[in-house]
């Protein structure tokens, strides 16, 4: 089964992103003399670094007709592995960032066990795990921030000027999405989930081991949650246990925006990017407007609704 068609037929999913993304630009650098200036478009994408590594992971999965409500407290775990292992054990912070990762994935290798092997629904099963991240983070960290880590931990959060201050954590972002896009487009792997997000049945007839790529895809969602960990502890400099209460409905928002569909099998993964940008872009904008932090959530949320009525109205048209 190919899964080019499925990649070319989403008039809607390649170009609404952007289309919304320059009327948005458009509409702040109106309102704000500040919007389109170089320091604020750096201060953007670093915002949207975090969430931007989270929805790679959140885009694999729902490509598959799933859902991972567990990614930001995961990756709070992952960030309090981390750094309680370096101040508390004095670990070489290389290492740390290995341990926090090999957590991340561990829970994503419980995840799509439940749900592949128990057949539970992948809403259920994430908003569980959800549940026992925090916990884990908050039992483990004593709800108390790790601070002074060593330099090497937060050195994705320094910047170098390129016409601009950028971070070098939002090239590794940028990095990442390229080669899941590449991966997604060109390999075996890339075309047996798109696939399995199609038609899983079907996928399993032609010879495509289904369980297989559905655990894979949520371990590897959980290693780049582990790396989405890393930027938020570069970016803050310190371990916050409080960390990831809203990035994770932040990232399955960036993933909706940029236009894959929830139905799984449908979307192009540099439009999650696209979509991570867009949520930042109108949190940013709207602050420097003045607007209050609940409108914000509010706007969100009817973006959301946009885009989900938008998938559904191109399913229907192309029928």
């Amino acid at each position: 089964m190919s899964s080019a068609p499925t990649q070319r037929h989403i008039p809607w999913g390649a170009l609404g992103p952007w289309l919304a993304l320059a009327a948005a630009c458009l509409f702040f650098a109106s309102q704000s003399d500040r919007f389109l200036t170089g320091p604020n478009l750096s201060l953007i994408l670093q915002q949207v670094m975090v969430v931007g590594l989270l929805a790679i992971g959140q885009t694999l999965i729902i490509l598959t007709a799933g859902i991972d409500l567990s990614c930001g407290m995961v990756m709070a775990l992952g960030g309090m592995v981390m750094t309680k292992f370096a101040a508390d054990f004095g670990l070489h912070p290389i290492a740390t960032m290995a341990c926090g990762i090999a957590v991340t994935a561990a829970f994503g290798l419980i995840n799509g066990l439940l749900i592949t092997k128990i057949k539970l629904p992948a809403f259920i099963v994430t908003l569980g795990t959800m549940n026992i991240a925090f916990a884990v983070t908050q039992i483990y960290s004593g709800a108390q921030t790790v601070t002074d880590l060593p330099p090497t931990l937060t050195a994705l959060g320094n910047t170098f000027n390129f016409g601009a201050e950028f971070s070098y954590g939002t090239v590794l972002m940028v990095a990442l999405y390229v080669a899941a896009w590449f991966v997604l487009r060109d390999t075996a792997p890339g075309r047996h989930l798109y696939a399995v997000g199609n038609n899983p049945e079907a996928a399993r007839l032609t010879g495509i081991p289904v369980g297989r790529v559905l655990i894979g895809v949520y371990v590897i969602a959980g290693i780049f949650y582990g790396i989405a960990a890393m930027l938020s502890v570069a970016r803050t400099g310190v371990g916050d246990p409080q960390a990831g209460q809203t990035e994770n409905l932040d990232a399955i928002t960036a993933v909706v925006l940029g236009g894959t569909s929830l139905f799984g099998g449908r979307g192009i993964i540099l439009g999650s990017l696209v979509g991570a940008v867009i949520v930042g872009v109108f949190r940013n904008g709207l602050t420097l407007m003045g607007v209050a932090s609940v409108v914000q959530t509010l706007i969100t949320g009817i973006l959301v609704i946009l885009a989900v009525a938008a998938d559904q109205m191109s399913r229907k048209g192309a029928r």
